[in-house]
């Protein structure tokens, strides 16, 4: 009976547990992810508690690191917007081309220097530092919040070098297992340009594919969708390697930018799928394959495996990134911080590994070495990045501001009174309309507005999300003020949403509400369509109010939240003022003493309004008339 310890189900049940705390930990303490996957992989593996045996695996690791590895890639390609990849073109191809070059030029020397490793030992190296690690450049570029440009050249980078490195990797392998390298180097350049022609029409041809199989609803039941993607990715992998070994890696990640730049009904949802699952796998591969690296092969590396990281960070790197930003629109301090970044991530781990075990296999030497020289170089450019970036992305000055900017859909009465008392507050403030009427009433009251279909990515896009904290939908209709705050928080990660409904208890409104995926706005549901029409009539005023909190009970009075339980059109509570910030008034919002509210009174029935709101706690200020509007077109 064989222990605990050597059961390869046991192995790989610990593993996938073991990556998903680290990376639940590693958000929780705001640190690179697979600097803790790394220490996981390590503490539980042969130098550590001896819990994880990667090599119980048998042949089957290496099977799991193959499938593991294309859906990553996919993943990348399918977050990929070739829209903006055409801004800075330019950058990235030189980047993924010449930079690739450069820098396996640059390691190989790099290593044949310090270590004094052979020729081709050192261009194994070379090949597979090339990679810049797109799991680690896209969740660090999320929480810093860098400059389009920026963001738009690392995440591209990283997606599209990753397969430039592997096959360059897999050539120089080949070389290296010849006898004679010298007389297969024009073979397996052909080779090279093969896979990368084979990869290149089967992501194509496999990504419009899936990309059909998606839009036809008849086709797939609701529910296997995302299955059904995943298993065409896996054999769309397979099948590549099958016609001609690591031309898969390719493949996938162009089928992916294929998908994910082909609108289907599933976008959003295949785009959660595999970004959870990229992460389970992510956490899988990095603690076995960190389990699989013994100390000592990192420890007898010394000073000199030091010494070939810092010639990557500091020599070569800078050298990549000077060379191919020359005449390109990024500024100095982008192009330093370009330069800065440069983490290798989970692809160049995998690969190395697989290439460690084929040297093994043909009985050379130097695999344990070359892997446990990509392992160090993991290790040093992730945590550098993750604990640096930061302040020097603050420094050079590639950070966008904090999100501080309230995007409003519908410049009608409420919608312009609301964005006239956030003006008031300093706060800033877009609005978003169709209707070429609204669009001309905020222009002329001063308003920066987007005209266009507010549901479009590239609306959203024009009016700058990425600096939006707060969206509020106006509009009557209920389902496009859901769907509209939605989109606003998956694409562009707005964190608040806010939507006007006059009837909260039915509808995707309330499924919002109730999972806390948005707030209903105002101090409760109230019929934006007829305080429109008042608006335009001349019915309505905007009035200044303090907040007391009441003396006595009044029966009429609400509680110290803002929301009565019923629809009252007597008045709107737009926003308040708290100690010097103003914000828009939500559902949830709980009053204090001293707070000031801007207040939408309908003119007609303001007497009964005022009495209201004085046995609430509010006392009468400032009063101001809203302006009538122009009639819509």
């Amino acid at each position: 009976m064989s222990s605990p310890v050597a059961d390869p189900k046991l192995t790989f049940a610990l593993a996938l547990l073991a990556g998903m705390f680290a990376q639940a930990l590693a958000r929780h303490l705001r640190l690179p992810g697979i600097v803790l996957l790394l220490i996981a992989g390590v503490s539980l593996g042969p130098d550590g508690l001896g819990w994880i045996q990667p090599r119980e695996l048998g042949d089957g690791l290496f099977a799991i690191v193959d499938f593991a590895v294309a859906v990553i890639l996919f993943e990348g390609g399918l977050n990929l917007e070739l829209s903006r990849l055409r801004r800075e073109g330019t950058a990235i191809r030189r980047l993924i081309t010449v930079g690739a070059v450069i820098t396996l030029v640059g390691g190989a020397v790099a290593v044949h220097a310090w270590i004094g490793w052979g020729v081709m030992e050192s261009l194994l190296f070379g090949a597979l530092v090339v990679v810049t690690g797109p799991t680690v450049v896209g969740p660090l570029v999320s929480e810093l919040r860098l400059k389009p440009r920026v963001s738009t050249v690392l995440e591209a980078e990283g997606v599209l070098i990753d397969p430039i490195g592997a096959i360059l990797a897999v050539v120089i392998l080949r070389l290296a297992l010849a006898g004679d390298p010298g007389s297969l180097v024009l073979e397996q350049s052909g080779a090279g340009l093969a896979r990368i022609a084979i990869g290149l029409a089967f992501g194509i041809v496999a990504g419009f594919g899936l990309a059909r199989m998606l839009r036809i609803s008849t086709l797939l039941p609701e529910g296997l969708e995302n299955v059904s993607v995943l298993s065409g990715v896996l054999l769309l992998y397979a099948g590549a390697e099958a016609l001609l070994s690591h031309s898969g890696v390719l493949a996938v990640t162009v089928a992916g930018v294929v998908v994910g730049n082909t609108r289907t009904p599933v976008e959003r949802d295949l785009r959660e799928f595999k970004d959870q699952l990229t992460v389970m796998l992510i956490g899988l591969l990095f603690v076995i394959l960190a389990a699989d690296v013994r100390f000592e092969q990192v420890a007898a590396l010394g000073w000199a495996g030091m010494g070939v990281v810092a010639t990557l960070v500091f020599v070569v790197r800078p050298i990549v990134v000077w060379l191919c930003t020359l005449g390109s629109e990024l500024d100095r301090g982008e192009r330093l911080f370009i330069a800065w970044v440069a983490p290798r991530g989970i692809v160049a781990a995998a690969i190395a590994s697989l290439v460690a075990a084929d040297l093994e296999r043909a009985g050379l030497p130097g695999g344990s070495e070359l892997r446990a020289l990509v392992f160090l170089t993991i290790a040093v450019t992730v945590t550098l990045a993750g604990l640096t970036a930061g302040p020097i992305g603050n420094l050079l000055g590639v950070r966008l501001r904090k999100r501080d900017t309230v995007a409003i859909l519908s410049a009608q009465a409420l919608g312009m009174a609301l964005a006239e008392e956030l003006r008031r507050g300093d706060v800033p403030v877009i609005l978003l309309d169709s209707n070429p009427a609204g669009v001309r009433r905020a222009q002329e009251a001063g308003f920066a507005v987007i005209y266009g279909n507010a549901l479009q990515e590239s609306v959203m896009s024009r009016a700058r999300f990425g600096f939006v904290r707060t969206v509020v939908s106006l509009t009557a209709n209920r389902t496009l003020n859901s769907v509209f705050v939605t989109r606003a928080r998956d694409r562009f990660g707005v964190p608040n949403g806010l939507v006007a409904t006059s009837e909260s208890r039915v509808g995707l409104v309330s499924e919002q509400v109730e999972s806390g995926r948005a707030k209903i706005v105002f101090e409760g549901p109230h019929d934006v369509e007829r305080w429109d029409v008042r608006g335009r009539r001349g019915d309505m005023s905007v009035e200044h109010f303090t907040f007391r909190t009441p003396q006595e009970e009044s029966e009429d009075k609400a509680t110290t939240t803002t929301h009565s339980g019923g629809l009252d059109e007597r008045f709107v509570i737009l926003a308040v003022e708290r100690e010097g910030e103003t914000f828009v008034t939500d559902g949830d919002w709980v009053f204090r003493d001293e707070d000031k509210a801007a207040i939408a009174l309908h003119l007609p029935e303001r007497d009964d309004a005022l009495r209201v709101l004085a046995d609430r706690g509010w006392e009468l200020g400032q009063v101001e008339e809203v302006p009538e509007a122009e009639p819509v077109e």
